[in-house]
């Protein structure tokens, strides 16, 4: 039996496709491995090289990297550890604040990538020339830097060092993506740092180094429990689809490459909300508000939603004019997606779920109403605790970080509004949230889109 032209076409895009879902598998692999590295290591001297050396190798681009800390008293960043240089030169650098890539970024305390040789070398051109020579020697001789991701490493208002990571051999160039992930990645190293630090000023405090441990430990539980279902069907049917003895048809290859994509989604939630509570327990949860249309983010979050559960019909229902609120559109909408997607997978059978906004005294009301199993009294105070998650009566498990809805309470109390839910057993679940109105927009009402 053999394939038309078009199943050629497929089953070259499909190889395509497994391949680079087995690069994203070995990614978020290798992200787990940097997670428990930092979790094991209470000392900071022992924290600092496995977790570089983890942070290397999620990144194709990279060929070196280093962490540089800072050092009051003659102002200076020192690398601490080095993976790809000659260690001995690269520990030689004293970098001033503001010179070179490292001491602009720890100036600025904002990421940077130069994606091109050019940027590298502008942005290194004031070194001086005792820290060019021990640069030129750390390099083993290769020629110099085509590319560079550069992040500080801050906890808090406090910054402690930089993290930089090059590229020397061209091929793969750093990205946008990869700038994204290294400031995600090294915030989980930022607050690892910060915990070492506690615990050498904590040692006699039993309780505040039992309760951080704790916390980290349900932290790694819930990421190695939650990760191991979705990557097992991720790497079950890539896996599949690689075998050389078996020649799927064309529904078949899409049903599998559908089941990756939506396992990966599962993945990218449990890592998205990880990453959120790491920087709410650094207090590096950051509100920028600007007006923004509750509506319209309410339907693109139905909108997204919507193409996964084909089971539920949505509902959006503001009311005309409903009024412009300042707040953070990008962490409102991580709010309601969290909620539309509770909404959808604690209602298995499908439903109607709704989202509605209503203007209640200074502040708006926003709401999502499911038609699900509900929720017993005697859980709904506990609905926003860190991990907990309701548990059908059937048994049958919710993947999740049980983080999702703690995240949420924060996002809305750092805009100055309320969270809450009403439930019972059988009736379904409606989580609401309110948002002030005051700011610039206060007294402004949308006009029709």
């Amino acid at each position: 039996m053999g394939f038309s032209d078009s199943d050629g076409q497929l089953a070259t895009g499909s190889a395509h496709q497994d391949g680079e879902g087995q690069s994203r598998i070995d990614q978020l692999l290798a992200f787990r491995e940097f997670c428990s590295t930092i979790a094991s290591h209470k000392e900071l001297d022992a924290l600092l090289e496995p977790a570089l050396e983890k942070l290397v190798g999620l990144f194709e681009a990279t060929d070196a990297g280093a962490v540089f800390l800072y050092q009051p008293g003659p102002d200076r960043l020192v690398a601490r550890c080095a993976l790809g240089y000659d260690t001995d030169a690269v520990c030689d650098l004293r970098l001033r604040s503001g010179e070179s890539i490292v001491g602009k970024v720890f100036q600025t305390g904002e990421g940077a990538l130069y994606a091109t040789p050019r940027q590298v070398a502008e942005a290194t051109a004031d070194m001086t020339p005792e820290n060019r020579a021990c640069l030129e020697r750390a390099m083993r001789d290769s020629q110099y830097p085509n590319g560079a991701v550069c992040v500080p490493l801050t906890c808090g208002d406090a910054r402690i060092g930089v993290v930089a990571l090059e590229n020397w051999r061209g091929g793969r160039k750093f990205s946008e993506s990869d700038l994204e992930l290294a400031r995600a990645l090294t915030c989980l190293l930022a607050v690892a740092a910060d915990r070492a630090r506690l615990d050498r000023e904590t040692k006699n405090s039993n309780e505040v180094v039992e309760n951080a441990s704790r916390l980290q430990q349900d932290i790694m539980a819930t990421l190695s429990h939650e990760m191991r279902t979705p990557l097992a069907s991720i790497k079950g049917y890539a896996s599949a689809l690689l075998l050389d003895e078996v020649l799927w048809d064309r529904q078949t290859v899409r049903e599998y490459l559908g089941i990756i994509v939506e396992e990966s989604d599962k993945l990218g939630e449990i890592l998205a909300d990880l990453l959120d509570a790491s920087l709410i327990d650094a207090g590096r949860l950051k509100i920028e508000k600007e007006p923004t249309l509750l509506a319209r983010l309410a339907q693109q979050v139905i909108d997204e939603v919507a193409q996964r559960a084909d089971k539920h019909h949505f509902l959006v229902s503001f009311p005309p004019g409903f009024p412009i609120v300042d707040a953070d559109s990008g962490r409102i909408l991580r709010v309601l997606l969290n909620l539309v997607d509770n909404a959808v997978k604690y209602s298995p059978g499908g439903g109607l779920v709704v989202v509605r906004g209503q203007v209640s005294g200074n502040e708006v009301i926003v709401s999502v109403a499911d038609q699900g199993q509900g929720i017993a009294p005697e859980h709904l105070n506990r609905l926003f605790e860190r991990f907990f998650r309701v548990k059908f009566v059937s048994g049958r498990h919710v993947v999740g970080s049980g983080l999702g809805l703690p995240i949420a309470r924060n996002i809305v109390e750092a805009h100055g509004g309320r969270i809450w839910a009403e439930s019972g057993l059988g009736e379904g679940t409606t989580v609401y949230f309110t948002l002030p109105l005051d700011g610039l927009s206060a007294g402004v009402e949308a006009g029709d889109d």
